[in-house]
Order: C-alpha cells, then structure tokens, then sequence
C-alpha cells in the first residue's frame, strides 16, 4: 500500500481547502525568511561599507543623517563645512588620515561623489578598464552604475543638482567616463567617483551663467558679451585641464567648502578625544558610523520584533487550519479508513497516512514561503536600484532558512496529532456496521 500516494489523493480531493491551508503558512513562512535575509545581509553590507571609516565629521544636524549620507549615500547631506577647518582638523595629532568629500549631484539617481583617490584605496577596489581621473569632469563608474546606465569609456554624461532624479541638469559641462570598476559588492558599485573640483566647477559654472544672464539683460551690449566669451573660452581651457588632487585636499586660494570628512584614527585615545573636541570647539559635527548604526538596527529592532509576531500568527492561523481540515476530513473518512483496515491496513499504517497529509500540507507551505520569501526580496532589490536595498543578493540561501523547513514540518506533526490518533483508534466493525 502506498501511503504517500494515498494522502496525496486525499489532499488534492478538496482543493481550495488545501490551498488555503498551505498559502496562509507560506505567507507567514515567506514574512520570516524575508526578515532573515535582510538581517543577515543588511547587517554585512553596512558593516562593510563602514570597514575603515573611524569617524564622520561634517556639518551640524542629525548625527545619523550624517552617516548615512557620506557613508552609505542614502540620504540628504547636513550641509558643507569650510575646507580651511577641514584642513585644520587632518592636521591633527589625533588623526591618521582624512578623505573629503564633496556631495550633492546625481545623475540617473546615483549619487556623484568628489573625492580624491584615497577612497578607492579605502574600499580596494580595481578597475574593470580604464583608468582614474586626472584631470576635472573625468569620472569613474561604479559597477552598477555601469551596468545599469550602459556608458562606457569615452562617453560623456550631464550631472543633475540634488540627489534624485528629475531636479534640473548641470548642462554647463559634461562629465567624461575614464574609468570602469570593477564589482565589489559594496556601496563603490553604485557610485559615480570625481574630483572635489569637478563639484566646485560644476556649481561655480552655475553662478557664473546666473551672473552673465543678468548682466546681459542689464546692458544688452553684443559687443561686452562678444568679448566675455572670447575671455571665457581662454579661462576654460586653463581652468579644466590640469591635474586634481589625487590624496588629501585640492589647492586652491579661494574659499571653497567640502561636504564631510571620513577620519581615520591615529591612536585609541583619539576615539576619546577627538569627537568631543569636533562637537564642543568647531561648528563642525563629528558621527561615529559604528555607534550610529548600532541605534539604527535597535530602531529596526522594534519593526522586525512586530512583523515577526505577524508571521507567528499567520503560522498558527495555518496550523489551526490544517487541524481542522484534517479533523473534519477524519469524519468524512471513517468508513474509508475502516476499509482500509478491513483490506489489510494495520492501524499505525492509518497513524501515519494522517501524519504524511500534515507534514505534505506544511513542506508545501515552507517551499513555497520560501520562494514568496526570496522572491519578494528580489523584487525589492530591482524597485531600489540606488538605495542600499539595490546591493541584496535575492537568491543567496542560508542554512538558517533549514530550520524553516523544519518549524513548518513540526507544524505539521502537531496539527495532525489529534486527527491522527483518532484515526488510529478506528473500530473496523463499528464503521462497517454504521455504514
């Protein structure tokens, strides 16, 4: 007697019942792995996007706005800070390295970051092809914004103000591709990376179109204007070609500001010392990326803690609905049982026929909530292409999703326990004779 075919038989007999049955724990199963998935690589990615990153130090406002903006890139920035305080500050004692960084662009969503070239060796990465920038208005090309754009070397690009789409174009002067990088898995992937003075020159360029729009509607002298131009081409050629800073901070005898600084400590005691001398002596903020994101995830906490009562609700929805189901059908089948046993089933054959119905109603549901589960994680990553949703691997499984699988089929065991034991206990003459 085949018994795993015989209690399939019996569950695809009533179909919208099993159905229901096995959507409602798959839903519950599908919310527990989703949560798994995002603890698990949300944690990692943060983490490794904060790997070498001491301190934060920008403008004053919200401390985790800060990180998340200069760090992560997934927020608005504080604000800019005067780079000769910045200056001030990597001279420090306390201090082992400073990168600056200059925010506010974007083109398609990503994020354009002027920095110098500490930050690629900051994050380690290598270059799919060519090269990093040199000169202003060269960039160099996350992974993923590569993949996703489609440029590619030698192409050319319009920065746009803000940091999503749809605000107003840069279109003064273009950016130029000279570099490709190549996959890391971190937040570089989705990054557009240039100088500080592609930053300053993109929005000086700005100003200067302002200024000469007015001063023409003013005079309205085609004459002036002829030779403004002149002048400004020659100016052009001078101010866009030559070499940027490549380490520490660009030269120059203006006043210019830069976004943040990501520190690096020299010394233990600087972890002490140096944030409370940034918070209590400049009007600058200093934000530690590991405490902040430590308050993020108690934050997340709360949320997780509700969703995952959620899906133990939905779970024990499910169990009491395969109870049932099995029960009732127990009544239905009694003579069919009392068949059985009169053709040769012994009665731990029917024990375990009700049993098999649970545990396939429940790895079922566990197959399947496992699929919603990733599934609905992949179609998160593609809705949330510059956010760091963007970088989670859907279809990376985890030997915690076993016990998954596991928990449904207890489920099952326990649901089908009582129907079970009934069905044990059936009288083979009682049945007959009744019927």
């Amino acid at each position: 007697m085949n018994l795993f075919k015989l209690s399939w038989k019996y569950l695809t007999f009533r179909p919208l019942s099993t159905g229901l049955n096995v959507l409602l724990l798959a839903l519950g199963l599908a919310i527990i792995t989703v949560l798994l998935l995002i603890q698990d690589q949300f944690e990692k990615k943060m983490t490794q996007d904060a790997a070498g990153i001491d301190l934060v130090v920008g403008a004053k406002g919200s401390p985790l706005q800060l990180i998340l903006s200069s760090v992560y890139h997934v927020d608005f920035p504080t604000g800019n800070i005067p780079m000769n305080e910045a200056v001030r500050l990597s001279r420090s004692r306390l201090v082992k390295q400073t990168i600056p960084m200059a925010l506010g662009d974007n083109y398609q969503g990503y994020r354009i970051v002027g920095t110098n070239h500490d930050y690629l060796s900051l994050y380690e990465v290598g270059f799919a092809s060519g090269k990093a920038w040199e000169e202003p208005f060269e960039v160099v090309l996350g992974a993923m914004v590569a993949e996703k754009s489609g440029l590619k070397l030698g192409d050319t690009f319009t920065g746009s103000h803000g940091i999503s789409v749809g605000s107003h174009d840069h279109d003064h002067h273009d950016f130029r591709v000279v570099g490709v990088l190549e996959p890391k898995g971190n937040v570089v992937d989705r990054l557009v990376l240039t100088s500080i003075e592609s930053v300053w020159y993109t929005h000086d360029e700005e100003g200067e179109s302002d200024t000469d729009e007015m001063a023409s509607k003013e005079d309205n002298d085609q004459v002036v204007e002829s030779q403004d131009q002149e002048h400004g081409d020659h100016d052009h050629d001078a101010k866009f070609h030559h070499p940027v800073a490549k380490s520490g901070f660009p030269k120059t005898d203006q006043d210019r500001e830069v976004t943040t600084l990501l520190v690096q400590y020299r010394s233990p005691m600087a972890a002490v010392q140096l944030p409370r001398m940034i918070n209590s002596n400049t009007n600058m903020q200093a934000a530690s990326p590991s405490f902040e994101m430590s308050r993020l995830f108690e934050l997340l906490g709360v949320g997780i803690q509700v969703l995952e009562g959620l899906a133990f609700v939905l779970i024990a929805i499910s169990g009491l609905g395969i109870f049932i189901a099995l029960y009732n059908s127990l009544k239905e089948r009694r003579y069919d049982l009392a068949v059985l046993r009169a053709i040769g089933a012994s009665k731990f054959q029917l024990l375990i026929l009700i049993f098999l119905e649970g545990i396939s109603l429940t790895f079922l549901g566990a197959l399947l909530g496992i699929l919603l589960g990733h599934s609905f994680l992949s179609i998160l990553a593609a809705q949330n292409e510059q956010g760091i949703a963007a970088g989670l691997e859907a279809w990376t499984f985890l030997s915690a999703e076993l016990w998954i699988v596991i928990y449904a089929l207890t489920v099952g065991v326990l649901a089908s326990a009582i129907p079970a034991w009934s069905a044990y206990q059936t009288s083979i003459a009682n049945q007959l004779t009744r019927k």
